[in-house]
């Protein structure tokens, strides 16, 4: 893995292209993409490059029923490869949230998706560096020593404005809540709606100073 050599050119490379430079690198068994399901880029990029590939949805057992639906709706539109992976089964509903929100992260969303990789050469996520500061810097592919596994985010270098436009271009569903004033939807019980002009991802642990929840740390 750490001798695959990552060519410069990905900075610029359009997302489908990225992606069909990882195909060209790896099997498609050897390649998961997580999605959050709070847009349909990732997903439509994911399906329509390389059909058949595994996209996963990690479900926390308190994701928004709008999520839900709107992940089948995707399933079926672009004929997705959904596989979603859950908690362990000892991981059950509770309060932790109220409480220890990076405890309840770990055994619901790092913990799964560490099982979802299993196996993996290759893992796609929708990261973007316009998400927040702590993104700011996402690169495109790197290898991700943590994991032992090659991280790609094939949005990495996308603008607001030039994931709305692939949306338009591509006639994209919308995620229900998106115009209800979530644009970044997460677990419910930690996940508000913003003001129009706040930053996307403010309604996320809002008031609680955590921006993250593990995944991409």
């Amino acid at each position: 893995m750490g001798s695959l050599t990552i060519p410069s050119s990905l900075e610029n490379a359009h997302p489908v292209d990225v992606l069909r430079w990882t195909a060209d690198q790896f099997d498609l068994a050897d390649i998961v993409v997580t999605a959050s399901f709070q847009d349909a880029t990732l997903v439509h990029v994911a399906a329509t490059t390389l059909p058949g590939v595994e996209v996963v949805l990690l479900d926390t057992q308190y994701l928004f029923a709008e999520t839900h639906w709107f992940a089948e709706q995707l399933r079926q539109r672009f004929d997705v490869n959904l596989r979603i992976v859950h908690p362990l089964p000892e991981v059950q509903p509770d309060n932790l949230w109220q409480t220890d929100t990076t405890a309840c992260c770990q055994r619901r969303k790092v913990e799964p998706l560490q099982r979802a990789l299993e196996g993996r050469k290759v893992w796609v996520s929708g990261v973007r560096r316009a998400d927040s500061a702590t993104r700011a810097t996402a690169a495109v592919a790197a290898h991700d020593l943590t994991r032992n596994i090659l991280k790609v985010n094939p949005l990495a270098t996308l603008t607001d404005d030039e994931v709305a436009l692939y949306a338009e271009l591509h006639d994209l569903p919308r995620h229900p809540l998106t115009d209800k004033g979530y644009p970044s939807v997460g677990c419910w019980p930690c996940t508000s709606p913003v003001r129009e002009g706040d930053d996307p991802r403010a309604g996320r642990w809002a008031g609680t100073g955590k921006t993250e929840c593990g995944l991409h740390l």
